[in-house]
């Protein structure tokens, strides 16, 4: 045997080339499998590769032992260094089938993250049908030192459920409660378990049910994985005890057939790479590992100014103008703006058609009815106040209704069955056709050039279903690269206006993954409107985006008391501020707390970026009576603590874990007769007078 060995200031990953070729994963971070039998280790698959009309040892549905994935032979391996850690690739073989899988590792100084991905080459010369591809598989997951057969009680599983305006709600529950079991050989040729967990996303809400991560967490071990696929599509992951009863797989992925319909055809010499993903092992608990994703997710982003600096947005959407801007109602908005201290200022949808405009979207040209004098003339004067503009565009539809809409030939579009799909009213546009591309091109160019903006917050209202049969392999095929190419296109525009900064919205957060985010700079992480779930949703949102990406609405309402203000105020400070709400009508006094909340938040905001978030209370769900989020330096905590619907007025925050407490201050708002707190023993105790109140607190720890 043989082994591979690379490390990193935080990463460690070893594999044995097994005396059959066979390469084994035995060591990821502090998982450690070494010590396994060697029949175990021959259970140990790096790649499941499926390919059509080989045969598929699994029993069920699940994705595990696959052809050749299982037969795949060791042929060669290097590691690179690279600023901020190493890159690992190695390279197998299989000659029944003559493909050439290379595994691409990606280890970091800084965090205990790998990024993985794979490209698997045809070298015969025959075509060769992809049915299934990992993008990561590991076999023994969360089992070093916890071989035996509890491991379906021991492990507890996190998964992110989304739905429109209730974002990254996770739920955990035991592997065994999720509807593993421990299972027993019933004899030497029943190997396969039939069950699995598994969590898919289908077409291009990337966030439609689940966001693209997960975190299993070990209770016997102290021992947590993590894990997130960069797709702005179709995905798919699963938790199998498929290879035999005493050993837990996990493989991610982008799409596959069974799940996401997508197939691909591998002509002699092609090669297709597999969706990126993200896999960690760590000491600790969900917090833990979410704090190494964290401080992944800032490694694999795009360096911009916009997630340094922080600005405030005002965006006249939200509990506001609710998408109906004219030059009169947006002056008032833009000079409230001004005043409390905001930095930019949004015209969100709307500004392009004279009345309803949901189905005649398309060529994003200003109404001349809402703006009269030209759009111009309205963004010089929001350049007047020393503001940013920002306008609203939803560049990947056209409105059924839309004058182009029929002028355009049907290869623009998803196309099923050869008709043109048609979701909620719109066509959706296809980015792999570069006609396409260069009128989005002129679109942005006259945004930026013309009007003069420098923010866009790129909507996304619809779906696009399974895919598209133009060009394609399969539907999902289709979807696939179409989602790469508008990557692409998106990083043409990044290039061309560097200073640009465009928001990453869809829905809210239907589309929050790192295929985006490591682009975008900030996201709109809810289109949630009831302030006090609103609240819910902040203090989880960075468990998916970092901090200083997700942005949370606050709006005060025109008819509300000061502690609405604050609640709202206190949902966006320790992320992004984008401020909405008709400022223009609150009574001096609550528009005061507001430039107080702005005014606090620019005290600490450069800050966000280097802090690591955390929760005390765990992650909340929505309605959860009492909650709290944080970020954590090196020797203060900024804690955010809510109390939404309910009659207990008082509650205690463990912060143990974090230091020792030495000062704490309540630091919004100033001045406050409602709320009380203390400290014992490295607890915060709070009580505040009543339901739907929120306070922010800076502690200083020893």
């Amino acid at each position: 045997m043989k082994n591979i060995a690379v490390d990193t200031d935080s990463a460690q990953m070893e594999f044995e080339i097994l005396d059959n070729q066979h390469v084994a994963l035995v060591k990821m971070n502090q998982n450690d499998l070494k010590s396994l039998s060697d029949a175990q280790k021959q259970e140990l698959i790096i790649t499941e590769l499926q390919i059509t009309g080989e045969n598929f040892h699994h029993k069920g549905i699940n994705l595990v032992n696959s052809t050749p994935g299982s037969d795949l032979k060791y042929a060669s391996h290097n590691v690179e260094e690279l600023s901020n850690g190493k890159l690992l690739t190695i390279v197998t073989e299989d000659s029944n089938t003559n493909v050439t899988v290379t595994n691409y590792y990606r280890l970091y100084d800084s965090s205990a993250i790998v990024r993985t991905w794979v490209t698997v080459k045809n070298t015969g010369s025959k075509d060769l049908g992809i049915e299934y591809i990992s993008s990561y598989a590991m076999t023994g997951i969360n089992q070093g030192g916890d071989m035996g057969n509890n491991y379906v009680t021991h492990n507890v599983l996190y998964t992110p459920h989304n739905k429109w305006q209730a974002e990254a709600q996770w739920e955990s529950r035991t592997l065994k409660d999720a509807g593993l079991d421990w299972w027993s050989n019933g004899g030497q040729n029943q190997r396969n378990s039939s069950q699995r967990v598994s969590v898919n996303n289908n077409s291009s809400w990337s966030c439609s049910e689940y966001s693209p991560n997960g975190i299993l967490t070990n209770t016997h071990t102290n021992m947590s994985a993590v894990w997130q696929i960069e797709s702005k599509g179709a995905w798919h992951y699963e938790l199998t005890d498929g290879n035999n009863g005493d050993l837990l797989n996990i493989r991610l992925s982008g799409p596959e057939e069974f799940d996401n319909n997508w197939w691909k055809n591998l002509a002699p010499g092609e090669s297709f790479e597999t969706t990126k993903v993200a896999f960690g092992q760590v000491e600790g608990d969900f917090e833990d590992a979410l704090q190494q994703m964290t401080k992944y997710r800032r490694l694999i982003r795009k360096p911009n100014e916009d997630d340094k600096k922080l600005p405030v947005i005002f965006n006249d959407y939200m509990n506001a103008l609710m998408g109906d801007p004219t030059e009169e109602n947006e002056r008032p908005l833009i000079d409230a703006a001004e005043k409390i201290g905001c930095d930019y200022f949004v015209v969100d949808c709307g500004w392009y058609a004279d009345g309803y405009w949901w189905d005649s979207v398309g060529e994003w040209l200003p109404s001349k009815k809402r703006f009269p004098n030209g759009i111009e003339k309205t963004i010089q004067y929001i350049r007047d106040k020393g503001l940013t503009p920002g306008l609203w565009l939803e560049i990947e539809v056209i409105g059924i209704n839309s004058p182009i809409a029929n002028k355009l030939p049907d290869d623009w579009f998803f196309m099923r069955h050869g008709k043109r799909i048609i979701d909620c009213d719109r066509y959706h546009l296809d980015f792999r056709n570069p006609e396409v591309r260069a009128f989005a091109d002129k679109v942005v160019k006259r945004l930026v050039e013309e009007y003069g903006v420098g923010y866009i917050k790129m909507d996304y209202n619809i779906t696009t279903g399974i895919g598209t049969e133009i060009d394609s392999d399969s539907f999902g095929d289709g979807l696939l690269e179409h989602n790469r190419a508008y990557l692409k296109w998106l990083d043409s525009i990044f290039a061309r206006y560097p200073d640009l900064v465009i928001e990453n919205c869809g829905s809210g957060g239907m589309r929050h993954d790192y295929a985006m985010l490591q682009r975008h700079s900030i996201q709109s992480m809810t289109d949630q409107t009831d302030y006090l779930r609103n609240g819910n949703i902040a203090s989880v949102g960075p468990s998916v985006v970092t901090p200083e990406q997700c942005a949370i609405w606050s709006y005060p309402l025109k008819q509300g008391d000061d502690e609405e203000v604050i609640f709202n105020m206190v949902n966006a400070m320790l992320v992004r501020i984008h401020q909405s709400g008709f400022l223009n009508k609150l009574d001096e006094h609550r528009l005061d707390l507001v430039a107080e909340g702005i005014k606090v938040y620019k005290t600490h905001r450069e800050k966000i970026p280097e802090m690591l978030p955390i929760w005390p209370d765990g992650l909340d769900r929505l309605d959860d009576e009492w909650f709290s989020y944080g970020l954590k330096g090196d020797h203060e905590l900024y804690l955010a603590v809510w109390h939404g619907k309910g009659d207990q007025p008082e509650h205690e925050v463990s912060l143990e874990k974090y230091g020792n407490i030495q000062s704490i201050d309540q630091i919004y708002p100033e001045k406050d007769g409602k709320s009380k707190f203390n400290v014992e023993n490295n607890t915060l105790k709070v009580n505040f007078s009543k339901p739907k109140m929120a306070r922010l607190y800076h502690i200083t720890l020893g």
